[in-house]
This record gives C-alpha cells, sequence and structure tokens, in this order.
C-alpha cells in the first residue's frame, strides 16, 4: 500500500521513478538509434550531392529483415544463432550503466565503472566475430579475423583513456566523471582531459567504421572488416545486427559526449519534461558529432589495411601523452 502511495505522489507531481528513467533510458537507446543512424546517412549523401535515403530508412530496412526467413550457412553451429543475441543483449545492458539523459545516477548507474561497459561492448564484439566465424565463411571470417586483430590495439587506448579521466576526475564512474566535468570547467578544459577526448574521438572513429579506417557502407572488398561479418547472415538475425550496430554507434556517441567531451543538457531532475528536454538534447548532439564524422568519412581516402595499425597507434600515443601530461605536467 505504502508503495502504492508513493508511485501516485510521483504521477500526481509529475515525477517519473528511477527505475522508469532507467528503463528510458534502454528505451531511448533502442528506439532513437536506427533515427540516428538515418538522419546521418541522408547528411553523409547530401555531402556527396545525392538525394540520399529517407531518415526513417533504417526503421523500413529492420522491418523488412525481421519479416524474412532466417537461413544458415551448412554446418553452422548453434554460436552463429547465439552471436547476434548475446551481442543484442550486451547492447541494452550498457545503457542502465552511462548518463543517457540524467545527470544524476540511476539505481543501476554504479553497478559497473567505465571499465566494466567497455569489458560489455567487447564482450559483444566478440560474439559478433565467433558467430560470424562458425558461419564457415572465408569473407565473413576474415572480417572477424580483422576485427579481433584491430580490436587488441583498440583496448590499450581505452585503458589509457580511462586511467586520465580517473586522475583527473578521481573516479572512473560515468556519472561522476560526467558530474566532474559540469562541475568544473576547469576539469572539462584540462590539456589531460583534452587529449583523453582526442584519443576517444579516434577510438570512436574506428569502432563505428568510419574512414580513414574502413568504408562502412560500401561493397564486397578486401578491405572490409565490420561489415565482413554480416555476410553470412539473414532475416532476424541480420536485422539484430544491423541494429545493434546503430545501437553501438549511439552508445559511443553517448560515452564521447555525456561523460568525456559535453556532459550538458541532461536532466538534472525526475520531472518527466526535463527527461524529455534531455532526449532532445542528445539526439541533437548525437546527430552533430555524427555529422562530423560523416564530413570526416568524405573528405580523406581509406587507408591501406596495413595503415590501421598506425592510426591506432597514433591513439594510443595520445591517451599515454594524456596519463603524462596529468602526471609529469600537473594536469
Amino acid at each position: 500500500m505504502a508503495s502504492t502511495q508513493v508511485h501516485l505522489s510521483w504521477r500526481s507531481s509529475g515525477l517519473l521513478a528511477p527505475s522508469e528513467i532507467q528503463a528510458l533510458q534502454v528505451l531511448t537507446i533502442l528506439v532513437l538509434s536506427p533515427l540516428v543512424s538515418g538522419v546521418i546517412a541522408h547528411l553523409e549523401a547530401r555531402v556527396q550531392g545525392r538525394r540520399g535515403p529517407r531518415l526513417l530508412q533504417p526503421y523500413y530496412d529492420l522491418a523488412k529483415l525481421f519479416a524474412k526467413e532466417t537461413l544458415a550457412p551448412t554446418g553452422a553451429s548453434w554460436v552463429f544463432v547465439a552471436g547476434p543475441l548475446v551481442a543484442f543483449a550486451c547492447y541494452l545492458t550498457v545503457p542502465l550503466l552511462i548518463p543517457v539523459l540524467t545527470a544524476y545516477p540511476l539505481p543501476l548507474g554504479y553497478m559497473g565503472d567505465i571499465l566494466g561497459g567497455g569489458f560489455i561492448l567487447a564482450l559483444a564484439s566478440f560474439a559478433l566475430a565467433v558467430s560470424a566465424a562458425a558461419s564457415g565463411g572465408p569473407y565473413a571470417q576474415l572480417g572477424s579475423s580483422r576485427a579481433m586483430t584491430f580490436g587488441a590495439l583498440i583496448e590499450p587506448s581505452i585503458l589509457f583513456v580511462t586511467f586520465t579521466v580517473a586522475l583527473v576526475t578521481g573516479t572512473d564512474l560515468p556519472y561522476a566523471e560526467a558530474a566532474a566535468a559540469r562541475a568544473s570547467l576547469a576539469h572539462a578544459v584540462e590539456p589531460a582531459h583534452l587529449l583523453a577526448a582526442v584519443a576517444f574521438f579516434l577510438v570512436v572513429l574506428n569502432d563505428t567504421g568510419r574512414i580513414p579506417v574502413e568504408t562502412h557502407s560500401s561493397t564486397l572488398e578486401l578491405g572490409m572488416i565490420d561489415e565482413a561479418r554480416t555476410l553470412e547472415h539473414s532475416g532476424p538475425l541480420l536485422a539484430l545486427m544491423r541494429w545493434g550496430a546503430a545501437m553501438k554507434q549511439l552508445l559511443l556517441y553517448v560515452l564521447l559526449l555525456n561523460v568525456f567531451s559535453a556532459p550538458w543538457g541532461l536532466a538534472g531532475s525526475r520531472q518527466a519534461s526535463a527527461v524529455v528536454i534531455a532526449c532532445v538534447a542528445l539526439f541533437g548532439k548525437s546527430v552533430g558529432v555524427g555529422a562530423v564524422f560523416a564530413l570526416i568519412d568524405n573528405s580523406f581516402s581509406k587507408l591501406r589495411l596495413f595503415k590501421i595499425t598506425e592510426f591506432m597507434s597514433a591513439s594510443l600515443a595520445i591517451s599515454i601523452l594524456a596519463v603524462l601530461v596529468r602526471e609529469i605536467g600537473g594536469g
């Protein structure tokens, strides 16, 4: 009876329960991610002088794929089917740990730090790689091998970025890092923090399959990495992989914006209007950073495959420099 009365009082005052906001964070990533991808694809086409797809085209593509039949290659094991499901579940878990809509921690906000979220994203990538390898297709296996190889170069950069931000803010919890950056402009403009943000920007550029690393929307070619892992999947499994890729992109944007670079526009209260404004602000910021990535995507030629290691080495060097600047130069 008491819990019911509290729930009714929240309703009457226009407040949302913390558990409801927690669910809204997951729902925001789930529903908004295809729209963000559609807007970015449309902007990218405009930059190239094309009309481009409709803004809602990703939703139509997902609906069409879910209506199709799932086909598995001969000899494929259960891992082929389980991989996309595990990856999709991982992408639904990360929004519980990071500040998607609120500036204050939600019930599960302190259940994991930045490294924990990184491990969950790495598990999703591993599940997709194993699923692609289990298909037996040569191009899928090639893309899976490349993804794991280059992923090993990304992880040290993420570790050093996390160390840098933890040294600057005193914690590696996403909500606390965002709060420290909002509370003091000095934290946000420290050289160490800026270098860490640049290093993470390069990591996001790589993880979202953008040039100079990969042509994310290309047809079959030897330089494909992430796209090659989906060649043997079809129907609902392919829909989950594409939907998961859009969710991963938006999650990385959230980490870059709401934790490292621009943790503003988040809801400071449980008012429904504040949460809605935070959702609109997230969409605007995500489209803005996506437009920057699209501009980069269309301004540079793709690197040769063996040059990708140099690109990621630059990210690692910047992240290490951020730690040195913080420890030796005093920030």
